[in-house]
């Protein structure tokens, strides 16, 4: 009997292909970019399986375009590039990769909330220039970190480990209820975080850090209003969606003042930036890199195909999306 055929739409650790190499024909994307929208269609059309990205867009179309499909593994926590409905209507389980990035991209968050407060990229840039005249009082002085207001956006996994390592710089931590009204007990037990409105935590918090997922209600929650409402020494961290974000807004408010600065993994209209936000010296920019880890990007591509492999096997993955499919 043949074996399934599955498609990786990009190249990914070995960790996981490995798991998959023996019991799959694996069609493998080589070059180290998106598939183009055409190349996936073609590739998927007698794929019995998929391992894609969030670059990958799976809706109505990649489902006609895959009759064979029995399963689709997102190789991310994020799934706002799949059309979970549709693929529960047509009975294809499809799954994420949550828990086993959310250390490294809490840490990352720290690293973004460090730069921006103390200026590192900024004077890293003077001493490699040769131009730094020696010490100076006045000069590079940035905002403290220790006893500031740390407001959490979407406590979830990643928001919820990310206030915990606030612990020991003695932060208050402020957070948004989830919007089904359930609050975060682990938050308000061990670090004693207050739930509170979106206008109170824009107001009170020194630094406001984004994990949340990006949905109709979450897409660009940062806009020009929000910013006049935060304090103009603020300083915005997002290592969620770029959406989230009104990126246009984010620049105005950084050259007019309205924020101090801001920390950005992730950007509206990835991989290009709003005009202007790359010469803003206020602002850190990183290239995704949440989860890059080797640990970390190992451990989702054996997730990913822990998934895969369940799906093809009838049964019930490790982390899917809509298991009510496979009931």
């Amino acid at each position: 009997m043949s074996l399934p055929k599955v498609v990786i739409t990009r190249p990914l650790p070995e960790a996981g292909l490995s798991q998959l190499r023996e019991q799959v024909q694996l069609v493998e994307n080589k070059k180290d970019r998106p598939m183009q929208r055409t190349e996936l269609l073609e590739a998927v059309q007698d794929a019995h399986g998929v391992i894609g990205l969030l670059t990958d867009r799976i809706d109505a179309e990649f489902f006609d375009a895959a009759p064979k499909l029995v399963g689709y593994a997102n190789y991310a926590v994020g799934y706002d590039n799949i059309d979970v409905t549709e693929a529960t209507r047509r009975g294809i389980p499809v799954s994420n990769t949550p828990d086993v990035l959310t250390r490294a991209t809490a840490e990352l968050a720290w690293g973004l909330l460090f730069a921006v407060a103390r200026r590192i990229v900024e004077t890293d840039g003077v001493m490699r220039s040769g131009h730094w005249p020696g010490w100076g009082p006045m000069q590079y002085m940035g905002m403290d970190v220790s006893g500031r207001t740390l407001g959490i956006v979407g406590a979830g996994r990643i928001g919820t480990a990310m206030a915990l390592m606030s612990r020991g710089f003695d932060m208050p931590v402020l957070y948004l209820e989830s919007p089904s009204g359930r609050r975060n007990q682990i938050l308000e037990s061990k670090v004693n975080a207050q739930c509170v409105s979106w206008e109170e935590l824009l107001q009170r918090s020194d630094f406001v850090s984004v994990h949340c997922p990006l949905t109709p209600a979450t897409r660009h929650l940062f806009d020009r209003r929000a910013f006049r409402k935060m304090k103009n020494s603020a300083i915005l961290i997002n290592t969620a969606r770029g959406p989230v974000i009104k990126e246009d807004d984010l620049v105005a408010a950084l050259r007019e003042g309205d924020i101090a600065g801001a920390g950005l993994d992730v950007y509206e209209k990835e991989p290009v930036m709003a005009d202007g936000l790359a010469a803003l010296q206020q602002a850190v920019l990183l290239p995704h890199v949440g989860s890059a880890t080797h640990t970390t990007r190992e451990a989702m591509a054996e997730l990913a195909a822990r998934n895969l492999l369940a799906m093809l096997h009838g049964t019930v993955p490790p982390t899917c999306l809509n298991p009510e499919v496979l009931a």
